[in-house]
């Protein structure tokens, strides 16, 4: 992909000798594990958008919170950027390390510390698994409920980061509204604690403001998170439909009811076809749109709720409608959902995963879009995406050995991030912005909005050493890449160099 790190418009860093660093460290942190052998940098050059990738000048990999103070400590103080890293699992680019930083890796800071079925939490380290919170609070009947796609792979510090979601979020909430407390570092070293075990916490609602920021304002060390009583029943009705639109009106339809659906999720032909060959979920090949919609809770309360939306699906047009018969089948249901991405990496060399919302409103006419701009640049669109909440994951199909069809493929990426501001959305719901996405930052907020950012940033980060280049665009980004606000033809900032 286009972007990489300019020092003329993203901020310029200081060069330093990195056998010199290296010494500094070992000599401060002894205990500390160091990569700094090229050889060894290599698995760190990209997170899960594989097409950035960059060679940081050193991996960190600690495993005690004093390390991770000295370390910071020390970054500060030689103007070093530091970029930490859980699972590498992110879509963004966001743990995209820098040639002249360090990469902090926190994935030894993998152990569960307590499970308080009494309380309903748990307190874990940032490198524990989504997925091995819920499985280590199964005993006592209770998970975590987010559940991004990667959640057997995916960190809870990545995904506090970029406050992941999952295909539950619709009626659990995000990240955000899952977690209790964090206890961070900030880039001086110095340790704090935010939110609490409490229903509320008194003052400004930091928690939720570094949650989703992307590495930007801390590091996380410990997370505190909310468990839930597992529902009594969990059922999923698959719907197919002949037409996209019709199942994107069908979405509306359902939530308008006043039904919140535990889970509600939509797949086109192509997502439908590419997940079927690789897991074997049932999935009607045939069918130009799926729904699935899980209702869970008291065993009456969820019949009543599937006889509603069954009756809501078939006034919606739906041409088939199945009840999964049981666990199994609901597993496999939600296993074709939950690979889809995978699945679509089997039947194209290359793909390209975008993260926009937009109003449940909007769905046919933006989905009718997408496959406009499809034809336009050329290149097949698979889309998947949470209906509940509007979050799409609309996966642009492409061969990066192909002359010209990269930069297509980021081209339309940028036309449907552009498309979702402009019906009301964002440009992103659960991926994070990252490198991926920085330019088009700069289409969803003018230039007063970008400097409170900075602003912010700046007063946790005042040197700008954390995760820099990511997120957050400078204004000479903007105006270099001419996306930058212009009202009534007069250009912000116009002091400003145009490269």
């Amino acid at each position: 992909m286009s972007y990489h790190y300019d020092e003329r418009i993203d901020g310029a860093l200081v060069t330093h000798d990195k056998s010199a660093v290296v010494a500094q460290l070992q000599a401060r942190i002894p205990d500390l594990q160091l990569l700094y052998e090229q050889e060894d940098l290599r698995p760190f050059e990209c997170d899960g958008l594989a097409a950035y990738r960059a060679t940081p000048m050193l991996v960190a990999l600690p495993d005690k919170v004093e390390q991770v103070a000295a370390l910071l400590k020390f970054a500060s103080a030689q103007k070093i950027p530091v970029v930490a890293r859980g699972a590498g699992t992110g879509l963004s680019g966001g743990a995209l390390p820098l040639d002249k930083g360090i990469l902090l890796v926190m994935a030894r800071f993998n152990r569960i510390l307590e499970v308080d079925p009494e309380a309903g939490i748990a307190r874990v380290q940032p490198g524990v698994r989504n997925l091995a919170i819920s499985q280590a609070a199964a005993p006592y009947g209770l998970y975590y409920a987010p559940d991004p796609s990667s959640q057997i792979a995916c960190s809870i510090g990545g995904n506090v980061a970029e406050n992941a979601g999952g295909v539950h979020c619709l009626k659990y909430g995000l990240t955000v509204n899952n977690i209790l407390k964090l206890e961070i570092l900030t880039i001086d070293g110095e340790r704090i604690t935010l939110g609490s075990e409490a229903l509320d916490a008194p003052g400004f609602d930091f928690l939720a403001l570094f949650t989703g920021s992307e590495g930007m304002l801390g590091i996380v060390t410990e997370v505190t998170v909310k468990l839930l009583t597992k529902p009594q029943s969990a059922k999923v009705l698959l719907a197919s439909f002949d037409d996209v639109e019709k199942a994107g009106a069908a979405v509306a339809q359902i939530i308008g009811a006043g039904v919140i659906p535990g889970g509600l999720e939509m797949m086109d032909n192509l997502a439908i076809r590419a997940a079927e060959d690789f897991i074997h979920a049932g999935y009607p090949v045939d069918a130009e749109a799926i729904l699935l919609c899980e209702v869970d809770g008291v065993e009456s309360d969820v019949q009543e709720d599937v006889e509603r939306v069954e009756a809501l699906l078939r006034a919606a047009g739906a041409t088939d409608i199945r009840l999964a018969g049981d666990e199994a089948e609901r597993q496999r249901f939600w296993a074709g959902r939950k690979n889809a991405f995978p699945a679509v990496g089997r039947i194209s060399p290359d793909y390209y995963c975008m993260d926009g919302t937009i109003p449940r409103r909007e769905l046919p006419r933006v989905l009718k879009s997408i496959e406009e701009l499809s034809n336009e640049y050329g290149l097949r669109v698979a889309n998947v995406f949470h209906a509940g909440d509007g979050n799409m994951h609309p996966l642009i199909l492409f061969d990066a050995n192909a002359p010209g069809e990269t930069e297509r493929a980021e081209a339309l990426g940028a036309k449907i991030l552009e498309l979702c501001v402009a019906v009301g959305g964002s440009i992103t719901g659960e991926h994070g912005v990252g490198r991926e996405k920085i330019n088009q930052m700069c289409a969803q907020f003018n230039s007063d909005e970008l400097s409170f950012f900075h602003a912010l940033k700046a007063a946790f980060d005042p040197d700008g050493l954390l995760n820099p280049g990511k997120n957050v665009p400078t204004l000479h980004r903007c105006a270099e890449f001419g996306s930058m606000h212009v009202h009534h033809g007069a250009l912000p900032f116009p002091e400003l160099e145009r490269f």
